[in-house]
């Protein structure tokens, strides 16, 4: 038996003897970056797995490649160090890959080359059409700061000279890197004009969060590195694709200075031979993502959240826009089209099937699945989760996700867990229960607990008034959404009203903090990385921006309001015991948001526990520290509310 399918069946025993515990789900893995070659057939992706064996908690990533609709299917890359990024080359041959350097690999067998010897940190790569050079964006090691930090001198004046990336371009054979398009800003996406002459790509003044906001597009000239302005406007430009034919330049626009989710994004066309720019109609959700033109350069593909699901669209350059496909789950996070444009490469996935990659002809429209990463995942064991809707206090509809406890049974009621999605402008989408993440779905519902995963007001994914319908109102009308639809699970006989309990992450955390203020209808609460006090939240986290949107203004010109928002104004009101998570390093809402929240509940003789994550920036990354976080909700609801009768 060979060693891949000795290790197929190993893993398949390991699933077969365990159930749904937050020590299984990390066991499923991650799969990403589905390119199919240039020919269409064969395709590549990305595995991703946790690695947790004695000092290691890390996830290791590498790449597999497939035939399409063959059975011939093998991981190409190994070794610890990630792979990541894959690239093919224009003749099909060939991929191009991160591994801290670019490498190259022929895919018919033999090691791979490393192409660079860049001193410093590689964050993004593209191979020119004509197969002849490699452009990257990359933070080059500063070497006096290292020098300072061995000298213990290493202080650090906020906001100043922070690293920024630039734009580089090395040959194919891999002959040195030269710098191009010297500009002072971040540069975060670009790409290559057909001709392999220039490059488009955005900038922002710093690399800063707040500054994500102010991006505009320029293009550089590959010899002279002569750069000139392509739009700049008071709104935002980012994402910049040429057409095949060089006519236009597709980039996402985000029209005045506002923050992107609040606002709205546009596809935008830069016609090159006359300089003008005009926006595409609005899509649903004025949020598009994954520009990929056609190969005849009359229409762009993109990828657009609707409700619970990811669907691909087609936006032709003049007329209406077109559904292309539409999954039974999600597509994502990119939807790719191969260099001929005549494949789709994309990860599918839904509540109850794992992650896995696919392939799908233009033509045919129908998927051809690929990897089997997560064969291995049992199909016994996973709960039924239903799309529900109900009408909000104001009449508003409101739907989400109702997991129901495994082995359900119509007419009785069942202990219910109401979990909150982060952002505010964030939402539930048909992702696979079992998937390792904050929130151990599949393992509260075979233990026997309900989870209902609301898509609130302010929730992408349901149009743009729905996305700015909390503005100025945080824990206000999108309070009455998460209460109406547990209300409603309560009517449908399927909620326990004296076994309830509440969490989220984030904005989550936020209105966990705040459902606890407003009432004690819930036995236990678990808030992560949550905002309590937006003062001193406007003051000391890394956007500050974002809350002078949602409020209209800053924390000074109406404390009232800010107070008043502020869950820690409340504290008197809570009697629900509470689990505090936060990660130390988090800069988006900093540590001492949990640490005032839990200090005033913990004062108030309130039932409380504050964890802290080390390393940790707005969530887990680390693997072991992803399980402990799942187990501790795990455990935090089954010693408040208990197991089920």
């Amino acid at each position: 038996m060979s060693s891949r399918l000795l290790l197929f069946f190993t893993s398949l025993a390991i699933f077969a003897a365990t159930t749904w515990t937050p020590a299984s789900m990390m066991k499923v893995k991650a799969v990403a970056a589905v390119q199919a070659s240039p020919d269409g057939q064969w395709a590549v992706w990305t595995e991703t797995s946790a690695v947790m064996e004695g000092e290691k908690s890390e996830m290791l990533t590498q790449l597999w490649l497939a035939r399409v609709g063959g059975a011939e299917r093998f991981q190409l890359t190994f070794g610890e160090k990630s792979a990541t990024i894959p690239r093919w080359s224009p003749d099909g041959k060939s991929l191009y890959f991160l591994r801290g350097q670019i490498h190259r690999i022929a895919i018919d067998g033999g090691d791979a080359e490393s192409l660079t010897a860049f001193k410093g940190t590689i964050s993004l790569f593209h191979l020119s059409p004509d197969g002849k050079f490699i452009a990257f964006t990359g933070r080059e090691t500063d070497t006096e700061l290292e020098r300072a930090k061995r000298e213990k001198r290493d202080f650090k004046v906020i906001d100043e000279n922070p690293p920024n990336a630039s734009l580089y371009v090395v040959s194919a054979a891999g002959k040195g890197h030269r710098k191009i398009a010297a500009v002072p800003g971040n540069i975060t996406a670009f790409d290559w004009s057909p001709d392999s002459q220039r490059l488009a790509f955005d900038t922002q003044p710093t690399a800063g969060a707040n500054d994500i906001q102010v991006s505009d597009l320029m293009e550089v000239e590959l010899e002279s590195g002569k750069t000139k302005v392509i739009a700049n406007t008071a709104g935002t430009e980012t994402s910049p694709h040429y057409s095949p034919d060089g006519k236009y330049l597709a980039f996402l626009h985000v029209p005045g200075q506002s923050v992107r989710v609040l606002r709205g994004t546009r596809i935008a066309l830069f016609h090159r031979a006359n300089g003008a720019i005009r926006n595409l109609p609005p899509s649903f959700d004025e949020s598009p993502a994954s520009l990929n033109w056609s190969q005849d350069s009359s229409k762009i593909y993109y990828q657009e959240a609707r409700g619970t699901r990811t669907i691909l669209y087609a936006a032709p350059l003049d007329g209406p826009f077109e559904t292309v496909y539409t999954p039974t789950g999600i597509l994502g996070p990119n939807t790719t089209l191969n260099h001929t444009g005549t494949h789709f490469g994309f990860v599918s996935q839904s509540s109850r099937e794992p992650a896995e990659a696919y392939v799908m002809p233009l033509s045919a429209k129908m998927p051809v699945k690929l990897s089997a990463a997560n064969a291995a995942i049992p199909k016994t064991g996973l709960a039924e989760t239903r799309l529900i809707k109900w009408k909000s206090k104001d009449g508003r509809q409101i739907e989400g996700l109702l997991t129901l406890p495994l082995n359900y049974q119509a007419g009785q009621a069942y202990p219910t867990i109401l979990n909150i999605h982060g952002g505010p402008a964030g939402a539930f989408n048909e992702t696979f229960i079992g998937s390792p993440a904050i929130y151990p779905i599949a393992a509260f519902a075979e233990k026997g607990y309900a989870i209902l995963r609301p898509n609130p007001r302010g929730s992408v994914a349901y149009g743009h008034a729905f996305r700015t319908a909390n503005l100025n109102d945080w824990g206000g009308a999108d309070y009455q959404d998460l209460m109406t639809g547990i209300d409603e699970v309560i009517r449908q006989g399927i909620a326990d009203p004296q076994r309830l309990a509440v969490m989220g992450w984030s904005y989550g955390g936020y209105m966990t903090n705040w459902v606890i203020t407003q009432t004690n209808r819930f036995k236990c609460a678990a808030s992560g990385a949550g905002l309590s006090n937006m003062p001193s939240m406007w003051g000391t986290n890394d956007i500050p921006g974002l809350l002078d949107e949602y409020f209209t203004g800053a924390w000074y010109d109406q404390p009232e309001r800010y107070a008043k928002l502020s869950p820690l104004y409340h504290v008197k009101n809570v009697a629900t015991p509470t689990l505090f998570l936060h990660g130390e390093q988090d800069f988006r809402v900093p540590i001492t948001q949990a640490h005032e929240m839990h200090s005033a509940i913990e004062r108030r003789g309130i039932k409380t526990e504050m964890v802290v994550y080390p390393r940790t920036p707005h969530g887990p990354q680390e693997p072991k520290f992803m399980q402990d976080v799942m187990q501790r909700h795990f455990d935090w609801v089954e010693k408040f509310i208990g197991a089920p009768e």
